[in-house]
Parts: structure tokens; C-alpha cells; sequence
């Protein structure tokens, strides 16, 4: 007996009915290759954006912007829902949906959308601009379409879909085959899809979009929105599925949501998910959008009406970091309004060139040398050398080994962190380490690694010689993590960190002279990534170094330190510097420095043929 499906039956969320599939993808490297580029309405119209506003912005996206690479223009949040009096993007029984349950844009707001055209105008229009178009999407079905119990369209055979039989989960394919059809024959070119990542993850629902958009006769760029922040682990599920997927929540104009994106971009790097296999081509993890220029408020339900709230040197930051974690740059500004300072930030030649092209990009674990101090003019200066350790209270840590039986080896302590890394502590928590490469508690005498943070690829040695004695004053050390013999660890429920190696424990001890207090806010707040440039007669190094403090700082490094943490055809002793921000050229340099303000960052560019 064959049984008509509807929505109702077919059930709220679609993700809770489908299996997991396998897609099954044909890549090629022309589809996202390099990190897309363009401009999302969310953070300047929120959900209220009209036809005559949209098309205006993305007119000016291809006068402005699309030299620049800028190609994209998206339609975000709630374009189905009708805009009335009381109504929120909260509201439930207010959007506009077709026969077949499938949202379609608010006739009011979109004029050229009536008699079931959908955006299939609007497409062409942003087409004929030399842009592409797309639209935001929620997981699963509408509320609207569930209260409507609408049936649901066979894409393949048209008319109403009949499966034989009482089991849904063709009915739940049928519904997204016929959803992203629509798409298509709209003439949509990407797809931002909302809570179906992070807390809301449904992998389900992931991988048959991905599938659907792999049998189209239309490439569709496919980019998921998290709830909330996205592991490693959940990003890693999804390779070979989509070609963008954000990493956060909602990123607004705040410090403190830049802020955040520092850890979680390091961790995802580090994984390798940069530029990872994606939906025909390659996948990209993206920072969320730049809210720079003008701008509204979260669920405000009016325009752009404001200024960011973030200073010049919190823009430059956010861009720089956003090029060098070579995430996708989607401008959120309204474009109607676009100023002269904001339209050279997110155009920087060098910045996009950092974002599309260059390569080995990471963040790089920085540790500071013995001096600190306050020179005539007021500024601090920090030396920096790799691949050293500094302690959170702002001093260089003294390893040393003694027996066993010292009372002061008595001293470490385990804090759970997560399911992969314990943090061990030494006493008062002013210095950590993180327990790797074991899945047994930490207390169980099982020997582990010790690296120095969660993400880092050295790990403390033991020494780097044969066996240390009790007598002998050598410190321990950082190394690569290879798992050697001198590089293991156990820890006792007593509190002692014993070596593998050699059977004896651990300390930290202070140095005699620490640096002043205000050091450990200082180092804690200067993080620097690096990237090398694309092949050719000169070759380029790019080093972000970013303040993270409320105070502004002075830095500086060697140009053979920074270049020593990249392949070897990189390394340098002297070379050419150019600081990108602050327009300023130096020639033949052994050192580079650079003042960076509360939140900023300096952007310095090593361009020199490489020295053998």
C-alpha cells in the first residue's frame, strides 16, 4: 500500500528521520578554492532587510568591492517572515510558505518574488551585476510548514511524493531534495545553513544537503552556522561535506568576541581543518562576519543606525586575524554608507593576498626573554625568542630535577580540562602544563607527554642528554614532541612529577630576579601568527603579532627567530621589512620591532630572496 506523506507525519525536524549517509563527492579544486569572499546583511539589517535595501548593497558590493575579490552578496536571517507590528524574529505563525511547505520570501518586503517567482529575479539581477547570490536557511522544516501540514513535493517525479509503506526517512529526503532544488532553480549560488553544527550538530541533515548539492547541475557553495563554538572533533566529522563552516556564535562589534576567536582558530588550525577537502572542492572555517562600517543591533528590527563600537586598531586586528586563519571574508557593514577608513581596511592588498594565497599559516607559540623594562620614552619592551616558556606570573620557569624524596618536589596538581587534556599545575597554578596522549586518569602512575599547551608541538624533556643526577643543576627543556623516552612522564597521587626516564621529580623554581607584575598581563595578551607568501622570485614572510592588552606595547624579535619556525627555505638572517599597518619601510634588517596600541596588531611583511 502506498502512503501519502506530509509534513505533519513526516515530523518537525527533518535531521531527527534521515540516516547517516556516506556523500559521495566529486572534487574540484575550482570550487572554493581560496576562502570566499563577500557581503552578508545580517549585521547592518538584521532580519528586516527589504528588496530595494539588498539590491542597493550589493550594487555597491560590485562598484566597491569586487575588484577586491568581493563576490558573494546574502540574504540573511527570516527573509520569509512578514513584517508587521509585534512581530520579532521570535514570533511563531508569521512566515510566508508555498504549497509544498518550503519558505519563500515575504511578497511585501520582495516584490519581484510574487506569483511563486521566488528570488529567481533577484538572482539574475545580482548576476547581471557580476556577483553571486545567497541565501540564509534554517535546519529541518518551519514551524509554519508543520502547523500547515502541507505536503511535500517529489522533486523527481513532481506532484505530491507517495512512499510505500509507513517509514519517513524518504519522506525527510524527498523534503530536502525538493528544498534544495527550489534553490537551485532560484539560482542560488550559496547556502548558509543555520543550526545544524555546534550544539544543534546534525550530521544527518549535513551529509544529504551535501549530497543533494553534489547531484545538482549547479555548483552551490555550502556553508554551515553553529549555535555555538565548534571542536576540532565536530569540524573533522564534517570534511568533505561543506566549503565554509563558522566556528563561533554570532561575533558582534565587542572586543570580547574577537577576542574569542583567538584560541578556537589556533585549536581548528592546528587540526589541519584549514582549507581541508569540502563539497566539490575545499573547506573553510570561517570567523563569522566583519562587522565594520555602519551597522544595527542584534534583534533591534530597524536598519543600520550606528558606527562599530570597535576602535581602528580593534579593525585592523580582526581583518588580520580573519586573513592569516585564511578565514572567509564576509563584510557586514551597510554598503550604502561604506567610509573611506573602513573600505581601505577590508581591501588591504597585502591582507587579501595573506588570505587567498599564502601558505604554512599558524599561530606560533611566543615566549619572552629576560628583560622587561620601562625605557626613557615610557615604552615596554619585549624580547622575544623561540621556543622558550614563560610562566603565567610573568616569569621564564627554572626546571630542575631532585630526588624523590626532597620535600620540595611535592608540589603538582592535576585539573581536568577536557577529554583530552589535563592540565598539571605547579603549585599555586602560576605555571601549567598539558597532559597529552593518554586516555587513563592522570594519577595512575601511566606515563604521558607534557606539552605547553593544549595545541603546541613541544613537549618538556626530561634533558637532552643521558640521565640527569640529583647533583647536576641542567634545567630541562622544550622540545618536538616525539614521544621519546626522555619526554615521558608520570604523575603521583602525592603530587610529584616523576621522569620515565631517569626516576626523578620535577620542580619550578623562580629565578632570583622576576620580572615586574605588570609582565604577566603583558605576555599573556601578545600572540603572533605566521605565513610564507606564494612561490616566486622573492619570497615573502608574513608575521601578525597581536596585543591583546589594554595597554600598548613594544616588541621585538629577530628575523632569523621568526623565520626559523618555517621550512628551511624561508630562513634568514637579515631581510627587507615592511610594516603593512603602520606604512613604514625598513631595509636590510637583523631585528624587527613595532608599537602596537591596546587590541592592535602589526603586520610586518619580510620580503627577501631566502639565504642558503
Amino acid at each position: 500500500m502506498e502512503y501519502f506523506i506530509s509534513i505533519r507525519r513526516l515530523g518537525f525536524h527533518v535531521s531527527i528521520l534521515l540516516s547517516i549517509l556516506s556523500a559521495t563527492c566529486v572534487l574540484a579544486e575550482d570550487h572554493a578554492a581560496t576562502p570566499p569572499r563577500g557581503w552578508n546583511s545580517y549585521d547592518s539589517y538584521g532580519w528586516i532587510i527589504s528588496e530595494e535595501d539588498f539590491l542597493a548593497n550589493a550594487e555597491a558590493v560590485a562598484q566597491k568591492l569586487s575588484g577586491s575579490g568581493y563576490e558573494y552578496v546574502v540574504v540573511d536571517y527570516l527573509w520569509y517572515r512578514k513584517r508587521q507590528p509585534g512581530v520579532t524574529m521570535h514570533s511563531r505563525g508569521f512566515d510566508n510558505i508555498d504549497f509544498w511547505g518550503r519558505v519563500v520570501p515575504d511578497p511585501d518586503r520582495w516584490p519581484s518574488c510574487r506569483n511563486g517567482k521566488g528570488f529567481t529575479d533577484i538572482a539574475q539581477k545580482v548576476h547581471d551585476m557580476g556577483l553571486k547570490f545567497g541565501i540564509h536557511v534554517m535546519r529541518g522544516i518551519s514551524t509554519q510548514a508543520f502547523d500547515a501540514n502541507s505536503p511535500i513535493h517529489d522533486s523527481i517525479k513532481g506532484g505530491a511524493y507517495i512512499e510505500g509503506g509507513r517509514q519517513c526517512l524518504g519522506a525527510g529526503r524527498a523534503f530536502l531534495r525538493s528544498l534544495y532544488s527550489q534553490y537551485r532553480d532560484w539560482g542560488v549560488d550559496f547556502v548558509k545553513h543555520d543550526c545544524v553544527f555546534g550544539d544543534d550538530f546534525s550530521l544527518d541533515e549535513i551529509t544529504y544537503v551535501s549530497q543533494v548539492l553534489a547531484e545538482l547541475d549547479r555548483p552551490i557553495i555550502y556553508s554551515l552556522s553553529p549555535g555555538t563554538h565548534v571542536t576540532p572533533e565536530k569540524a573533522r566529522q564534517i570534511n568533505g561535506l561543506v566549503n565554509m563552516y563558522r566556528i563561533t556564535a554570532d561575533d558582534w562589534d565587542t572586543w570580547g568576541d574577537v577576542e574569542a576567536h583567538f584560541d578556537v582558530t589556533r585549536d581548528l588550525n592546528v587540526a589541519g581543518l584549514t582549507g581541508a577537502a569540502g563539497l566539490m572542492g575545499k573547506s573553510w572555517p570561517d570567523l563569522d562576519m566583519l562587522p565594520l562600517g555602519w551597522l544595527t543591533d542584534p534583534e533591534a528590527g530597524e536598519g543600520p543606525h550606528r558606527q562599530t563600537r570597535l576602535t581602528l586598531d580593534e579593525q585592523k586586528t580582526q581583518m588580520t586575524l580573519w586573513a592569516m586563519a585564511k578565514s572567509p571574508l564576509m563584510f557586514g557593514g551597510d554598503m550604502k554608507n561604506l567610509d573611506d577608513t573602513t573600505l581601505g581596511i577590508i581591501t588591504n592588498p597585502t591582507v587579501l593576498n595573506i588570505n587567498s594565497f599564502s601558505s604554512n599559516n599558524k599561530e606560533v607559540m611566543l615566549t619572552f626573554g629576560s628583560r622587561l623594562t620601562r625605557h626613557g620614552n615610557g615604552r615596554r619592551m619585549l624580547s622575544i625568542k623561540y621556543p622558550e616558556l614563560i610562566g603565567d606570573e610573568g616569569y621564564k620557569p627554572d626546571f630542575a630535577l631532585t630526588t624523590c624524596g626532597d620535600l620540595n618536589a611535592y608540589g603538582w596538581t592535576v585539573e581536568a580540562n577536557d577529554e583530552h587534556f589535563d592540565k598539571i599545575c605547579w603549585k599555586d597554578g602560576a605555571f601549567c602544563l598539558y597532559r597529552r596522549n593518554s586516555s587513563t586518569p592522570a594519577d595512575n602512575g601511566a606515563p604521558f607527554l607534557l606539552s605547553a599547551s593544549r595545541s603546541d608541538e613541544f613537549c618538556l624533556d626530561a634533558s637532552s642528554r643521558k640521565k640527569l643526577t640529583a647533583g647536576e643543576t641542567k634545567s630541562s627543556s622544550f622540545s618536538t614532541c616525539e614521544g621519546s623516552a626522555n619526554q615521558m612522564w608520570e604523575y603521583h597521587g602525592n603530587g610529584t612529577l616523576v621522569s620515565s626516564y631517569s626516576g626523578l621529580c620535577a620542580v619550578v623554581k623562580k629565578p632570583e630576579s622576576p620580572f615586574q607584575p605588570a609582565a604577566k598581563s603583558l605576555t599573556e595578551g601578545v600572540r603572533e601568527w605566521i605565513a610564507t607568501g606564494a612561490d616566486g622570485p622573492i619570497s615573502e614572510v608574513y608575521a601578525a603579532f597581536f596585543n591583546l592588552n589594554e595597554v600598548g606595547i613594544y616588541i621585538e624579535a629577530k628575523v632569523s627567530d621568526i623565520t626559523g619556525v618555517l621550512p628551511a627555505e624561508f630562513h634568514r638572517d637579515t631581510s627587507d621589512v615592511m610594516d603593512e599597518w603602520g606604512n613604514r619601510y625598513w631595509a636590510k634588517q637583523t631585528k624587527v620591532s613595532a608599537e602596537i596600541g591596546p587590541h592592535g596588531c602589526a603586520l610586518l611583511v619580510l620580503r627577501d630572496p631566502p639565504q642558503h
